[in-house]
């Protein structure tokens, strides 16, 4: 009986070192306690606007060129928030796309008009104003199908959580 005691106690230990140890943290480390939900944010998104916010769920897309944002999967369908951080401050592998994702940053809120989506050279957008438009335009169109301007229709709410810290598992 002691000997299987002591067996289960090594193996929860192995087990828990192992799944510590796979953990990758980039950035700060994570200080918000309460963990909220993507579709809480796409619910309210200028309730959330300049808060800080962590949120978890599955990394659906990485950033091809410099690994300088995630895309995090909501609990509900269709729904993702961008998680961006500064070039070069973090880089997110390819290999991400597929993992669990916790991360902490700014919800911003940007509201953008027809002019400048066109400008931006594809429908879902400028990051944060204007320093990112092009970029993310010229990423967007190799990923995704060809740009079209006149699949724009009408003004763009994009939400998007400016990252301090990931923690990827």
């Amino acid at each position: 009986m002691r000997r299987m005691i002591v067996s289960a106690v090594v193996v929860a230990l192995c087990v828990t070192v192992g799944l510590a140890a796979s953990v990758k943290k980039y950035g700060k480390p994570l200080t918000v306690k309460q963990t909220t939900k993507v579709s809480d944010i796409y619910a309210k998104p200028d309730a959330f606007n300049g808060k800080r916010v962590k949120v978890q769920g599955p990394i659906v897309d990485v950033c091809s060129m410099a690994g300088c944002w995630i895309a995090i999967g909501s609990d509900k369908e269709f729904q993702s928030i961008r998680f961006k951080v500064d070039e070069g401050v973090i880089v997110f592998p390819m290999d991400s796309k597929g993992l669990t994702a916790t991360v902490e940053g700014v919800v911003t809120v940007t509201v953008m008009s027809v002019a400048d989506q066109i400008a931006a050279g594809n429908e879902t957008g400028k990051e944060m104003g204007k320093e990112m438009g092009k970029e993310m335009g010229a990423e967007m169109g190799k990923e995704k199908k060809p740009f079209d301007p006149k699949s724009i229709t009408g003004p763009k709410t994009v939400i998007m959580i400016k990252g301090e810290g990931a923690e990827v598992f």
